[in-house]
């Protein structure tokens, strides 16, 4: 796992390892039902007492991102739903596979074809619905899509949807992964959830790597989430070397940081933030982004 921990960091050590875990589960470089190391094993791995790990661990436990079966070691919280499997095939596979499971379940082709082109004729949505527990996480996703998207987007909690399932209706759902089994079954199956893929941090690292000089770096965001997986992931390259500062804003607060040689931003405080060199951190993937607005274009007319 590409972990790397700064001793020298103001960060904890412990929080410096779980935010990492999480965002190497968030991009898939961990994988549902996947194992961890064991305490002690990964402890004199990444050269830690095995207590820090322990932490760790306990914290994305109750965060409900790690599990643990009897007997076994701790693993990755799985995204599918009871009786699922994770399986990669090709469209063909997969058409073969619903053309098999409907004949097992009694539909003729005929049948099948007709439902399959209704579903396909239907015009898509024509807004984008975020689920996301933190108000301020969800102005800064909404903000990212819009800025790509170019649709409405709207935004509501899991609780809020469950309760009021109307909200989805006309709507693209888009939701951290994790989130995306227990989402869907509030949703029509012909419209199912966008799992959000998060982006690598990777460039925002190489940026501060190449930092000839010791600089002073700020964070800024409306979100205090945004804020404390920003300062895990960023502190093992900044270590002491270099000097990060967090700064939460509101979306109505404007500040100046002249003085800063670096400034990380969100989408929402990226024109809310004056300073010499201002870099936005983005949440989402381009991919994933790119996948939420296809989902908004108007199916291709069937040629009579």
């Amino acid at each position: 796992m590409q972990v790397a921990l700064n001793k020298q960091s103001d960060v904890p050590l412990h929080q410096q390892l779980a935010e990492q875990l999480v965002f190497l589960i968030t991009t898939g470089k961990l994988q549902p039902g996947e194992q961890l190391p064991s305490v002690r094993s990964f402890a004199r791995q990444l050269g830690i007492h095995h207590n820090t790990v322990s932490k760790s661990y306990h914290d994305l436990v109750e965060r409900g991102w790690l599990k643990q079966h009897r007997g076994s070691r701790l693993c990755v919280e799985s995204t599918l739903s009871s009786g699922t499997q994770a399986t990669h095939v090709d469209l063909d596979e997969l058409i073969n596979q619903t053309i098999r499971r409907a004949s097992e379940l009694g539909y003729s082709l005929q049948e099948l074809r007709s439902h399959a082109l209704e579903r396909l004729q239907t015009q898509p949505p024509d807004h984008i619905l975020v689920i996301e527990h933190e108000a301020e996480l969800r102005q800064v996703i909404c903000a990212e899509i819009c800025s790509t998207v170019g649709k409405r987007v709207e935004s509501c909690t899991e609780e809020q949807l469950s309760a009021r399932p109307e909200l989805a209706l006309g709507s693209q759902v888009v939701a951290p992964e994790r989130r995306v089994p227990s989402i869907n079954l509030a949703l029509s199956p012909k419209l199912p959830c966008i799992a959000l893929a998060f982006a690598s941090a990777q460039e925002h690292l190489d940026l501060i790597r190449s930092l000839a000089n010791p600089s002073s770096i700020g964070v800024a965001s409306i979100s205090k989430t945004f804020l404390k997986t920003a300062r895990s992931l960023l502190a093992p390259v900044v270590g002491r070397r270099h000097v990060m500062e967090m700064f939460l804003l509101s979306p109505e607060r404007r500040i100046a940081l002249e003085g800063m040689d670096l400034i990380f931003c969100d989408a929402v405080t990226m024109p809310l933030v004056r300073g010499r060199r201002k870099i936005q951190y983005r949440l989402i993937s381009e991919k994933c982004l790119e996948d939420i607005a296809v989902s908004l274009e108007p199916p291709i007319p069937s040629e009579k």
